[in-house]
C-alpha cells in the first residue's frame, strides 16, 4: 500500500479537520461519500495532543482537476 503524506492540519480549514470536506481539494464530502483517510494524531508545539479526520473524494481524477483550479 501506497504510504500518502497528508497536508500539515495547520494548513487546513476545520472542515476538512473534521472530515467535511475533501482534505486535497477542500470539495464538500456529503455522509459515505468520501474515502476515510483514519485517524490521525498531532502533537502541538503548546497544548494538548488531538485527532483530526481526514477523508478524500472518491473521485481522484475530479479531485485532481479542482486543486490545479485553485
Amino acid at each position: 500500500m501506497a504510504v500518502t503524506h497528508l497536508p500539515a492540519v495547520s494548513e487546513l480549514t476545520e472542515q476538512q479537520q473534521r472530515g467535511w470536506h475533501c482534505v486535497w481539494c477542500r470539495a464538500p464530502l456529503g455522509t459515505d461519500l468520501g474515502v476515510d483517510l483514519g485517524e490521525q494524531r498531532v502533537t502541538p508545539a503548546t497544548g494538548a495532543a488531538y485527532s483530526w479526520f481526514p477523508r478524500e473524494c472518491v473521485d481522484a481524477l475530479a479531485c485532481a482537476g479542482r486543486r490545479a483550479a485553485r
